[in-house]
């Protein structure tokens, strides 16, 4: 896999697997990791030199209240970086700009003007005042707004009650906007999307989903070799996918383990097994867990309570099942798969510094390589 790639470092927001959609939705491939990324961890990113940009995301928090901040050698990679909302307020702290409480919150439909002729916003408009400005239809969230830019960079954007809406240094390649172009509220925001990464970034539009299955299974073999693999099957789709991926990679050497905690709807359960161990022919342990999630459900009404019960009661579970696979003579499991995607991390509060909000917890994203030991 040796393709161009963005990376896209979120700092809480709601929205910011939005962003890798248009990023991908532009053929080029990206991925999330958590503002809270070192230096390092940055440049070991980078090592392959595929990495065209950084895009940092909005945040539900306020720059002089916490101290989430962008890898500082995110600015000093000679590589084009751009900041929404709350990126854009970090980007002008960090870079020199100041940053206050705006006696106005705006949310919800805004009409900006664009200035300066930015290669972000170059030729793309809304429509145009009497005056000859260029405007966009936007989608603002924010209550805080830069009151100074920092040194090196022109307006980009403007409206009346927020100043300065969109700031760019052209000449390090750092473009920020106050809104969000990453939802469809912004009328052109997938082409701002688009012309950031394809044009300003360089990258190669050559990343498609559909390629992408074939390589993701070259990739499962080279990394597991001839070793077992045991995943969580619990019939929803992050897991699903994960095991027919796997499954087509490595075939009997992927053991599903799927507890069924009879919370299902109606048949579910066995349209699962019908699925993976009929239709698939993979290796499927099917665990009756209902009475055990049932009892300590019962009497619970609190949701986030009924799912911390689920989660926990679920790792137990796999636990002991996993355990008797991985002891389970020389050639017993030494992979853990699971499947997660982006909105459960984000909803997780998935940051390492954990100052994310938590909308709701998911059982699948944590800490369960750790307490099973295995790869």
């Amino acid at each position: 896999m040796q393709h161009d790639k963005i990376l896209i470092l979120d700092f809480g927001s709601q929205v910011t697997q939005l962003i890798a959609r248009r990023v991908r939705e532009a053929h080029v491939y990206c991925e999330v990791h958590p503002c809270d990324m070192t230096d390092e961890q940055v440049r070991a990113f980078a090592a392959d030199g595929r990495l065209k940009g950084v895009i940092l995301s909005g945040s539900h928090a306020s720059v002089y209240e916490v101290d989430d901040k962008a890898p500082a050698v995110v600015f000093e990679m000679g590589i084009p970086v751009l900041g929404i909302c709350y990126g854009m307020q970090t980007m002008a702290q960090q870079l020199g700009g100041k940053v206050e409480a705006g006696h106005t919150r705006e949310f919800g439909y805004a009409e900006v003007r664009a200035h300066g002729h930015t290669a972000l916003l170059k030729d793309i408009a809304d429509f145009t005042t009497p005056e000859g400005h260029g405007m966009l239809k936007v989608w603002m969230s924010h209550g805080d707004k830069v009151t100074d830019m920092p040194p090196g960079f022109k307006l980009m954007a403007s409206t009346p009650s927020c100043p300065i809406a969109g700031m760019a240094d052209e000449a390090r390649r750092f473009y920020a906007v106050q809104f969000h172009p990453e939802v469809t509220h912004t009328v052109q925001g997938r082409a701002m999307l688009e012309r950031f990464v394809l044009d300003i970034c360089g990258a190669n539009a050559d990343w498609i989903m559909r390629d992408h299955i074939e390589e993701a299974v070259q990739k499962i073999r080279e990394q597991v070799g001839d070793e077992e693999v045991i995943l969580g099957l619990s019939g929803g789709v992050d897991s699903s996918v994960a095991a027919a991926l796997i499954h087509r990679a490595i075939g009997d050497q992927l053991t599903c383990v799927f507890v069924d905690h009879g919370l299902l709807r109606l048949n579910e359960g066995d349209m699962v097994m019908d699925m993976f161990a009929g239709k698939l022919h993979a290796k499927v342990i099917r665990v009756d867990a209902s009475e055990l999630f049932l009892g300590q459900l019962a009497g619970v009404t609190d949701p986030e309570k009924k799912r911390k019960i689920i989660g926990g009661l679920f790792v137990d579970v796999f636990k002991a099942e996993a355990a008797k696979l991985k002891g389970d003579g020389a050639k017993g499991a030494k992979w853990l798969a699971q499947g997660t995607i982006y909105p459960d991390v984000i909803e997780s509060g998935g940051a390492k510094s954990k100052k994310a909000v938590t909308i709701k917890s998911h059982h699948n994203v944590g800490g369960l390589p750790e307490q099973l030991g295995l790869k």
